[in-house]
């Protein structure tokens, strides 16, 4: 028997995605709490697992991996599912966008929540930079939206795919944080549809369900987002 995946995680961090992932493939896997509250995603216990000191990673039968998008495509490559198989002529089209959401918009989302890590302590000086880089999401989305109306098999479709599920985590950060400038209501999802039905969908998954168990993630998380109160840890 394949040895189980061990994921290690904090409530409402980018390992998100990857419960979803590993919960829409059905696959068994054990969690390891990372306490952030304590900086242990900085210890060396867990640098060991992922240099970065980020959220997540992942033990597997290959060894640990880290990067969201890395393990996404890692694990749909090796089940068989959540994206095009490698000879797919899919394939180009999915990876660049899969590769849109880990390079730029997961980013740009990053800067907004700590623009302290990017810019220093300036106030003013985080606030324009928090207002250049959100005044650009919408942009982002729109693109987005265009796409998923194409009616691809892999994008805003029946079936989940990977990149359906990290973008659905990254909308939620986005109406749970809104920017600083435009303040609450900022960003309203059902203004892109294609992106708001694919996150109906996901709401009502069995992987979904498993998160809201798991990470007290509220009753719609990805339609109607509210703040985290999970059962262990903490979200910041």
């Amino acid at each position: 028997m394949e040895a189980r995946y061990i994921l290690h995680y904090a409530p409402d961090n980018a390992s998100l995605v990857i419960r979803l992932a590993l919960d829409t493939l059905g696959l068994p896997y054990d969690t390891a709490l990372v306490n952030r509250a304590a900086q242990a995603q900085k210890s060396p216990a867990y640098r060991a697992l992922n240099p970065n000191g980020l959220i997540p990673a992942l033990e597997t039968p290959d060894g640990p991996m880290f990067e969201t998008a890395a393990i996404l495509l890692w694990l749909a490559d090796r089940h068989g599912a959540l994206a095009p198989a490698d000879d797919s002529p899919h394939r180009a089209r999915f990876l660049s966008w899969l590769f849109f959401l880990s390079n730029t918009l997961h980013p740009a989302l990053r800067i907004t929540f700590y623009p302290d890590q990017y810019i220093g302590t300036d106030a003013t000086a985080q606030a324009t930079l928090r207002r250049h880089v959100q005044d650009t999401l919408p942009r982002y989305l729109d693109m987005l939206e265009t796409e998923a109306a194409k009616t691809h098999p892999w994008f805003c479709a029946q079936a989940l795919s990977a990149l359906d599920l990290y973008l659905a985590c990254l909308l939620r950060w986005m109406a749970l944080y809104p920017r600083p400038h435009g303040g609450a209501g900022w960003f309203t999802l059902s203004d892109w549809p294609q992106l708001h039905a694919m996150a109906t969908r996901l709401d009502q998954s069995k992987a979904a369900i498993a998160a809201i168990r798991a990470e007290g993630l509220g009753p719609r998380p990805f339609t109607d987002p509210q703040l985290a109160t999970p059962p262990e840890g903490s979200a910041t």
